[in-house]
């Protein structure tokens, strides 16, 4: 089963950063693109978000998975 993050759990993701700051780390050239746009915002694959994050934040990623 693919799932799926925003903005909120990308915050998560990344050590509980600010929203504005998850929002700058999203629109980064390097960043996963969206899988959709919608509405209520952007929504990304988490296993995308997770590879962007074990390869360019190491320090944060969950190797335990």
């Amino acid at each position: 089963m693919v799932e799926f993050v925003g903005i909120a759990e990308i915050r998560e993701m990344l050590g509980g950063v600010s929203r504005a700051r998850a929002s700058v780390v999203a629109s980064r050239r390097d960043f996963p693109e969206p899988y959709q746009r919608l509405i209520m915002g952007q929504i990304w694959r988490k296993s995308d978000v997770e590879s962007w994050i074990k390869k360019h934040r190491p320090d944060l990623a969950d190797d335990s998975k």
